[in-house]
């Protein structure tokens, strides 16, 4: 019997691991399940508990008719607490793990975002939303006792005053509270005009580290504090760092882990290490360190190591890292990008994904050995006609003169020969790297399967190549890095790989890319532009993070620097696109503002001759094509392979005067 084909309504069959926690009470892994609840338009979440030794089946601990998310064993492994949306509000609830009802055990009017047990097991630490009156700018007397009305007036006088998936921001703050889980009684900790971004407790539970915004008019700049359990004698714990995350206080006491970066809009995460007394920091591991962004830092049980989840060469990989002294050694690894981490008595939980393989849950000893899959989430996935991905690297100008090697990923059908049509995909950040998720690419195998070569360049500029190689792209967007994706595609079609049915996607920088390539070069018979940045000037002002990230970005002045964005805004050269050009953008997107993608189309419709069509999606913010409505991801998903796999069909039409040839340098007018 063969095998199915991938197809366009495979996105509503994934399933995803989005919350994983152990503790080192028993070798259980708890994990929050995400899945397309497909009548409703939405998503449902279901918490399911695996033995890490493979032994045991899994077993559904909730009925996954709502969304239960963030599940956290309590220290002693009796039960499991986590957030939930059953009671409207997101609030926490407990469940014991032999199943039965769960319990409702907090109320706060501005629901839960996030919360950790206490050492004891018997308080949780948690952060809520505080309604605030903006009109106030943080002064006393502006807490409200619920939202304001959304009609109301939305004054500005800080920054960040809005935050993409969030929208106006000063009309809350985000404060930490401990609730007593047998009482339900509440005590608040922190006050004022800042956000919470995590906590955890000290070893000892008499104290908490946090880290939180800053009251200043540039606000985004986040810091590590350190107060008492009852929110007493706090102080500030960093200087150096404008940015901190994900603090983890060692067992003995002595070390407060952290992620962060020296300066603003840096994108590459250090990992950094802070005496708790002192509050003396060093970075730990070295420079080219990159921990994954979110990723949760675990202490051995002495207290003398890390392990963490770190960036490296467009993979993920879990390490283990000596403290102080920084020493390395890597546990999991592999041509796949791991994630999710958890640690249980004596096995590692995680789950895993690649270009050929969906993502799955994994165990593996404390040394990384005796590695096993433990779920069939996405079991519907072998019965489709298999596919290969793998890794080479390709030489291409390093744009100074000389030539380097660059990473990219090509995944195909299994067995596929050329010449076949090809997708240029380019990642987001500029400073991230391919991402192999089914999740965001659920268009890869249904092309793949159609005979296309996905190809995902890790060029000049992607993070986990180390600071060098990322930093070279500064001030340089575009000008350095599309001459190494267009060395890549001329290789692949010496080679007999590819022809000249070409299209390129991305989103966010990749939609930037993708916009900037039209007006550089005709290598490309069709491209799609998803949340692009496309006119630089504007972005720094209309993007809720451009006005630290393009400065950085651009030229790394504290300034936006108006030549340069000139010089590198799609915008400056739409008017000599004539490849076949679709949109997609987020109606309430506030990191790539839709204006960027409403310029482009008007452009490219008045100034060239170009097909062009523009889709917005209400109420999508910046991932729309990858976490937003289901409905709308599969409408994304849909219009990206028509598009290209008409138009890829389609010679371009002539150049006209000022036309650009395929190797992206201008036209010559004569013989």
């Amino acid at each position: 019997m063969s095998n199915k084909t991938f197809e366009v309504d495979d996105l509503c069959l994934e399933q995803r691991v989005d919350e994983l926690h152990a503790v080192a009470a028993l070798d259980v892994a708890v994990c929050a399940v995400k899945r397309v609840d497909r009548e409703a338009d939405d998503y449902r979440s279901t918490l399911w508990l695996y033995p890490l030794d493979g032994r045991g089946a899994p077993r559904q601990l909730t009925a996954g008719t709502f969304k239960d998310q963030q599940p956290r064993w309590s220290p002693d492994g009796r039960q499991i607490a986590f957030i939930s949306d059953r009671a409207g509000l997101n609030q926490i609830f407990l469940i014991r793990p032999d199943g039965g009802e769960a319990r409702q055990v907090s109320f706060f009017k501005g629901g839960v975002s996030s919360f950790e047990w206490s050492p004891d097991g018997r308080t949780l630490l948690l952060t809520s939303v505080v309604h605030v009156d903006p009109q106030r700018r943080g002064g006393p007397g502006g807490e409200l006792d619920g939202p304001r009305d959304p009609q109301a007036p939305e004054v500005a006088w800080r920054l960040p005053y809005k935050m993409d998936g969030v929208g106006y921001l000063l009309v809350q703050q985000l404060h930490l509270f401990t609730l007593d889980v047998d009482s339900g009684e509440d005590r608040r900790l922190t006050s004022g005009a800042f956000d919470v971004r995590a906590a955890a407790w000290s070893p000892d539970g008499g104290r908490v580290v946090f880290s939180r915004t800053r009251e200043q008019r540039l606000a985004h700049r986040t810091d590590l504090w350190v107060m008492d359990a009852d929110g007493a004698n706090a102080r500030r714990l960093t200087h150096e760092q404008p940015n901190t995350g994900l603090p983890c206080w060692s067992p003995d006491g002595r070390w407060i882990a952290f992620s962060g970066n020296c300066d603003d809009g840096d994108a590459q995460m250090q990992l950094w290490l802070a005496e708790a007394g002192s509050g003396c920091t060093h970075r730990l591991g070295g420079e080219d360190v990159e921990a994954v962004p979110g990723a949760p830092l675990h202490w051995s049980a002495d207290s003398r190591a890390l392990l963490v989840l770190v960036a490296h060469r467009g993979r993920q990989r879990l390490e283990r890292i000596g403290v102080p002294d920084g020493q390395r050694r890597t546990l999991l690894d592999g041509e796949r990008q791991v994630g999710g981490v958890a640690v249980g008595s004596s096995r590692i939980a995680f789950f895993a994904e690649s270009g050929d393989r969906p993502l799955e849950l994994y165990a593996a000893g404390l040394d990384g050995g005796q590695e096993r899959c433990l779920s069939e989430l996405n079991a519907w996935w072998g019965e489709r006609e298999p596919l290969a991905a793998c890794m080479r690297r390709f030489e291409v100008p390093d744009g100074e003169g000389g030539t380097e090697e660059v990473d990219a990923w090509l995944i195909s059908a299994r067995g596929a020969k050329g010449p076949s049509p090809m997708l240029l995909d380019v990642h987001g950040g500029p400073a991230s790297y391919a991402d192999l998720s089914f999740q965001n690419h659920a268009f890869w195998p249904t092309l793949c399967a159609r005979g296309w070569l996905m190809v995902v360049p890790n060029t000049v500029g992607s993070a986990s190549y180390g600071r060098d190689f990322a930093g070279r792209l500064r001030g340089h967007w575009g000008e350095r890095d599309l001459a190494q994706h267009l060395a890549i595609i001329e290789t692949l079609r010496r080679e007999g790989r590819v022809d000249e049915r070409v299209a390129i996607t991305g989103s966010s920088y990749g939609g930037y890319m993708a916009a900037w390539a039209i007006g550089q070069s005709d290598a490309f018979r069709a491209a799609v532009v998803c949340a692009p940045v496309t006119n630089l000037e504007t972005h720094y002002g209309t993007s809720d993070s451009g006005y630290y990230s393009d400065p950085y970005d651009l030229c790394g002045t504290p300034r936006i620097d108006r030549h340069t964005s000139r010089r590198l805004s799609p915008m400056t050269h739409v008017d000599k696109a004539r490849t076949p050009t679709l949109i997609l953008q987020g109606k309430e997107d506030e990191r790539c503002p839709k204006c960027q993608s409403e310029e482009l189309f008007v452009s490219l419709m008045c100034a060239t001759e170009a097909p062009c069509e523009l889709v917005m999606y209400p109420g999508g913010d910046h991932h729309v094509l990858k976490e937003g409505q289901p409905s709308h991801r599969l409408d994304g998903v849909r219009r990206i392979v028509d598009w290209v796999t008409h138009w890829v069909e389609q010679p371009l039409p002539p150049a006209g005067e000022g036309g650009r040839g395929r190797d992206g340098r201008p036209r010559s007018d004569g013989p």
